[in-house]
């Protein structure tokens, strides 16, 4: 390596500066309040070789680290193909199509060629969740969905911008497809806008360290990250480690799909094999191979956090293709929920299978779901149609160090769901309750995180509701003797009448009119080692905060205590040497 170190940790650290401008420029120009404010957003950069990762934006959703590079891939290759248009300065393709590295439709990738002297230097990307993509439900959750056209507009490869100028027909077929559209040109604006941001950006250190130096670093990060990621894999014992993960449903057959994990340890790589897991299925719950092999590489991220974001790190991890089951899905499959549920299965089951050789690393399961509720309908007072998207968060899994975080953001990202303030200054809705879910982080030495509990109303004109969640059925695993976490509950009030969805997590097209709620629990995580081994103070902290009741403390963690917090020792141990060992 000719690239002294000093100047490699510079270059490292300024392309990784580079797509967090580009992240914060998008979320700040963007009008719709998902990418806004939740951020539900990613922003990379990307190889002109073979689309491989050379950096993403610390605040962009870990989900999209593999699918970006698999899409640009796609990408690359279509147009070496001529299947694609080759690209000119100043162009900007726009994709959502799942089979081709994507996720779900409402991920609208952009991807925009950056020149030096001519040539095609690297490529710029970024993801942004649209509101809606048409379909058949606002929002484009569709519950019951049994082909990927009902969920919306499925976008090929194609130049939105050429040489810097909005192609107009195409725009306007997008917008002839989607709804409340009028609003769409602030999100699109601000996604071509941060992939300009990043070309500025990457213009003044490249002129600073020149192509050639920049160009040599990106090599050696690549492979030093793959040399990071082998050194902590070689922490794992060799052997197979399995473990299984379930989906609620797929929103159409009411039956759970399975998720089977073996996961084999070979020194300093991984092999993970998702044979035995479920069919195909009818709904939206098909993961693409793009989300599936994404999921991998996020969970072992959570696991190996230290390892610099890029290619190389992915490189010593092996996925067998699971062929022939749900998380490998072709057209016409659906695929709205692999993004935001399915995928996060994937990780759970990764942690699962990795948490008794990495008991210091891997946590319990965590909440694991993205909470994506979507309202769509008229409000007659502005006199214009909607579609609120709402995300929220859960608990995280405890640890061998301390237990879950609560309301955490979902296991793929770093989307918050918006401020309140925000969705009813947008939107016909009020928030009658928005707290935290106490109690439902699974008992254990350390507890799961608790989840939230929020409740909407519609104040006036008509709306539809869609829900594509997950953990109705079944809360997020403990570990190594810890309970689960508190599955995820959906409650609907119809002119006063509550109800609750036949596949619990998933439903669509619910009809809501003014004074008609929606009540959602979403999950806690699960919890970590014995629940009698939880330091009773601990315990009695939770009692006083009213997380617990005094009579769940004795029977979740074999802790007597009064409502003030008070331990009763004698009875405590009493408690505790009646507990199988």
């Amino acid at each position: 390596m000719s690239i002294d170190p000093i100047t490699l940790s510079v270059i490292q650290a300024g392309l990784q500066q580079v797509c967090d401008e580009m992240d914060l420029s998008f979320s700040r120009a963007a009008f719709s309040p998902v990418i806004a404010e939740a951020n539900d957003r990613s922003d990379g950069i990307y190889s002109a070789v073979d689309g491989a990762l050379i950096s993403q934006g610390a605040q962009g959703l870990p989900v999209f680290v593999g699918t970006m590079q698999y899409s640009t891939r796609t990408l690359i290759e279509m147009i070496a193909a001529g299947t694609v248009a080759a690209p000119k300065p100043g162009d900007i393709y726009i994709v959502n199509d799942p089979y081709l590295g994507g996720t779900h439709l409402m991920d609208v990738r952009f991807a925009m060629p950056y020149y030096r002297d001519g040539e095609i230097f690297c490529w710029l990307s970024n993801t942004g969740h649209w509101p809606d993509t048409g379909g058949a439900v606002p929002g484009g959750f569709s519950a019951s969905a049994t082909s990927v056209e009902q969920e919306g507009l499925r976008l090929p490869p194609v130049r939105l911008f050429k040489e810097g100028v909005l192609d107009t027909e195409i725009y306007a077929i997008i917008c002839s497809n989607i709804r409340v559209s009028e609003q769409r040109i602030g999100d699109v604006k601000a996604q071509a806008a941060a992939l300009l941001v990043g070309e500025e950006r990457l213009n003044r250190m490249l002129d600073r360290y020149g192509d050639a130096t920049v160009a040599e670093a990106i090599g050696e990060l690549r492979i030093r990250a793959a040399g990071q990621m082998r050194a902590n894999l070689a922490l794992i014992p060799k052997g197979t480690y399995r473990s299984v993960a379930f989906v609620d449903s797929d929103g159409v057959v009411n039956e759970p799909l399975e998720i089977r994990l073996a996961v084999t340890a070979h020194g300093d790589r991984l092999t993970f094999d998702f044979a035995g897991s479920s069919a195909p299925c009818m709904g939206p719950m098909n993961s693409v191979l793009a989300t599936t092999l994404s999921s991998v590489y996020l969970a072992m991220r959570h696991i190996f956090p230290d390892v610099p974001i890029s290619a190389g790190a992915f490189e010593p991890l092996e996925v067998i293709r699971p062929v022939g089951t749900f998380l490998d899905a072709q057209y016409p499959r659906p695929v709205s929920g692999c993004a935001a549920e399915v995928s996060q299965r994937i990780a759970e089951a990764v942690f699962a299978a990795l948490v008794e050789a990495l008991p210091d690393r891997v946590t319990a399961s965590p909440a694991g779901s993205s909470g994506n509720f979507a309202l769509g309908g008229s409000d007659p007072e502005r006199g214009r149609g909607f579609v609120m998207y709402q995300l929220s968060g859960g608990g995280y899994g405890g640890n061998s160090d301390h237990d879950g975080l609560t309301n955490g953001c979902s296991t793929i990202g770093i989307s918050k769901a918006p401020p309140v303030e925000i969705m009813e200054q947008q939107f016909p809705v009020l928030y009658h309750r928005y707290a935290l879910r106490e109690g439902s982080g699974g008992a254990g030495r350390h507890r799961g995180g608790f989840g939230l509990d929020y409740e909407i109303e519609l104040l006036r004109g008509e709306a539809r509701a869609s829900f594509v969640m997950d953990h109705g059925r079944f809360g997020p695993q403990g570990a190594l003797g810890g309970a689960d976490g508190a599955p995820n509950t959906v409650t609907v009030w119809q002119d006063g009448v509550a109800s609750v969805p036949e596949h619990l997590s998933k439903a669509q097209d619910i009809p809501l009119m003014p004074g008609d709620r929606v009540r959602v629990g979403t999950p806690g995580g699960g919890g970590y080692g014995n629940p009698a081994e939880r330091a009773p103070e601990a315990v009695a902290e939770d009692v006083r905060l009213g997380r617990y009741t005094p009579a769940q403390a004795r029977g979740l963690f074999s802790v007597a205590v009064d409502a003030a917090g008070t331990v009763d020792e004698a009875a405590t141990a009493a408690l505790r040497a009646a507990v199988p060992a």
